[in-house]
Parts: C-alpha cells; structure tokens; sequence
C-alpha cells in the first residue's frame, strides 16, 4: 500500500510518499480501506519530536480518518466488509478497571492512533473492531475524518467534565481550533449561551456561523471587560481552555458546584502555563486528560453540525 513515511523529526521534509506492507487485521481487529484522513496539530507535535519523542522510526502519522471495511479478523461481529466506518482514535486495552469502568482514556496502556502506533496516512489501516462506528449516512467520508479527534475532546470538557446545561454561559476560548469549533456546537447542543473569542474578525464571523451567540476579539486589551458586560458583571459560568493562558479571574464568575475551567493541556512531554486552582477551576479529577473515549463517540459524532 502507498502511505506517507516520516523517517525523521522535523518539518514536513522528513515526511515521504512509500510502498508499505498491505497491514493484515488479527482477532477482533478490522482492517478499512481509507477514504479520508484529518490532519490535526497532534501529527505536527509528533514530527517534531514534541509529542512521543522516542517513538521508533520510520513511522505513520494520523489520527483521523473514514473509510470502508476491507477485511476482518476472527471474532469480529459488528462489521462486514463494505461498510462504511469513521475511526476513533484512542485505543485501548479493554480488560483494566478503568476501561470496564468507561474511563479507557485512562487505560494504562491508552493510545492514540498516528502518535503511538502506525496511523491513517494510508491507504489502509488496522484496528480493534471497537474503534470503529457506522458512518453517518448524512456526512461525507471528509466531514466524518474531520470528527473525532477534537470532538471526543471537546465532549468531554463541555459535558463530563463541565457539565454544561441550559441556560449557562459558557466562554470558548481560541474558536479558531478544532477543539473550540467542536466545543462550540456541543455547548449549544446542550442549551448554552456561547462566548467566543478568536484573534481576527474573520474566525469571529465564523464562531457566528457556528452557533456563537456573541464574540469577542481577544486580541483587544479589555476583551476580558467585554466578556463581563456580555455576561451582565457575572463572568462566564463556564470556561473551555486549550491554551493555558492565565485569564481565568478576569472572565469567570465565582465558582458555583459543577463549574469551572477544563483544559486539555499542552502534548505530553512539553511544558505551557496552566491556570491555577481558582474560584473559578475546578479540582482533579476534571483536570484528567479529556482525550478520545468510546463512550463518547457516536453522540459526538451525532453533535456536529452539517456545512458548518
């Protein structure tokens, strides 16, 4: 099979087109012939060796991705070939107390496919059989591999770990990145007023187009004034961070029982500044690491909006 090759850390010259082994799927594993695949700023953190620095080379980038099953292993029962599929990412072991608890993304052994294990720039790609779901028939194969990487993200700060509910206001942070565009569409999904805030009136426009009910360009030094007025002198209810930035006491309300501030954080392996606990964070364990979880997966899928 053709798949792009990083044999080197560094910027996109280490990345080459090569001739690969066709990869064969084992017990409960599927093997899907690729339709399409998202790039996310993940695959550039792991070229440059910012992410996974010991990771062996060569090595296969992409975490997203969308296509048809091809084949599958012994004991697989949800797939046939044919049918069409959208990837998640976050792998897992499956038997620890974590994983039957529903918390695989804090599975011992979690990985993330293209940063741990060969990835989706290619023509084919192998997985465990509960890594895939059924392609919504109302999205292309392109707006499926754009899905699932932010999306599982942003489901879990907006819902598990901020709990968003109708009536707050919720401030999103950066509505230029895939996380924020996600994070967008999930707290109106669940009945939020939307703060957005990006760097250029261009993003802006398109935060608008998204669902934000107001914005504000942060690169205005009295933006945080601007949030308050926004929000009648209270602050934001709810916070979704990506960036680290040490904002939170100027745009947040006093926390009240389930509110707060979720962050991602920076790649593994690299160093950014974290808000610290305020009225307005909340404690551990919401600042687990809010990446890919299956539980999440088809109701994620389900919250993003067709053309946006």
């Amino acid at each position: 099979m053709r798949a792009v090759v990083m044999r080197a850390r560094g910027g996109p010259e280490v990345l080459e087109v090569a001739d690969l082994p066709v990869p064969e799927p084992g017990p409960k594993e599927v093997r899907v012939r690729l339709k399409a695949a998202a790039l996310n700023h993940l695959d550039v953190w792991v070229r440059k060796g910012v992410a996974s620095p010991k990771l062996p080379l060569p090595h296969v980038l992409g975490a997203d991705g969308s296509g048809v099953v091809d084949a599958v292993g012994p004991g697989v029962e949800g797939f046939a070939p044919g049918d069409e599929v959208v990837i998640n990412p976050g792998l897992s072991c499956g038997r620890c107390e974590r994983c039957l608890a529903g918390e695989d993304n804090l599975c011992p052994r979690y990985q993330i496919l293209g940063e741990h294990r060969h990835g989706t720039y290619a023509e084919y790609v192998v997985l465990p059989e509960a890594n895939l779901a059924p392609k919504p028939k109302n999205l292309s194969f392109e707006e499926a591999a754009a899905i699932p990487l932010t999306f599982l993200t942003a489901w879990q700060m907006v819902v598990d770990k901020l709990g968003v509910r109708p009536g707050d206001d919720v401030l999103v942070m950066a509505a230029g990145s895939g996380v924020s565009v996600a994070a967008i569409q999930i707290a109106k999904l669940f009945g939020a007023r939307v703060i957005a805030t990006a760097g250029s009136e261009d993003k802006l426009r398109r935060a608008k187009a998204l669902g934000a009910d107001e914005t504000v360009n942060y690169t205005h030094p009295d933006w945080p004034k601007e949030v308050r007025r926004l929000t009648g002198g209270k602050g934001a209810d709810k916070v979704v961070d990506h960036t680290g930035a040490l904002y939170f006491e100027g745009v947040s309300r006093p926390r009240r029982t389930g509110d707060g501030s979720p962050s991602p954080g920076p790649p593994r392996g690299t160093r950014a500044p974290c808000p610290s606990p305020t009225s307005s964070t909340v404690s551990s364990p919401s600042w687990a690491p809010p990446w890919p979880l299956k539980a999440a997966f088809s109701p994620s899928c389900a919250s993003w909006r067709r053309g946006s």
